[in-house]
């Protein structure tokens, strides 16, 4: 199981980065655009638990798939679990965790457990390049949440 952790202190209060994080269609703002990622499913304004998103997303080398995700453990204003269903990790689960950090600042931690699929094969071949991919993937979204809530 490999494991990515981040920390982000914004300057904005919780209640406005929550309906931020909780607004499905937002994460196309977050995401780099050579992913081409889009959410195929028809998405509520706002998350609940048991809410089933489908994306489709451009991986290199694999190319275009499908990925179905189940938004869990909705805890309001606070935290939320997205988990695949289906898709190209062999697990994913993701903790998205919001708290105070000051006057007008909240922190956003992000908590990613998953497996690169095919077992050891596929972790002997591809686990760098995915871990280095995921990581490329948060960096742009952080600069991305410090642009829309500067």
């Amino acid at each position: 199981m490999e494991k990515i952790e981040r920390d982000l202190t914004l300057n904005v209060d919780r209640k406005t980065l929550w309906d931020f994080v909780s607004t499905p269609v937002n994460l196309n703002d977050i995401t780099p655009p050579d992913l081409d990622f889009r959410i195929i499913s028809d998405v509520p304004k706002t998350i609940y638990n048991g809410l089933i998103i489908v994306y489709q997303i451009n991986l290199p080398i694999i190319g275009r798939r499908k990925w179905v995700t189940e938004i869990k453990h909705v805890r309001e204003g606070i935290s939320f679990v997205d988990e695949q269903r289906s898709g190209p990790y062999g697990f994913w689960y993701h903790l998205h965790e919001l708290s105070d950090a000051g006057v007008e600042q909240s922190r956003m931690r992000d908590q990613v457990h998953y497996l690169v699929p095919f077992g050891l094969l596929g972790r002997s071949f591809a686990g760098g390049m995915v871990r280095s991919r995921l990581e490329e993937i948060f960096d742009y979204r952080s600069e991305r949440m410090k642009e829309i809530f500067r």
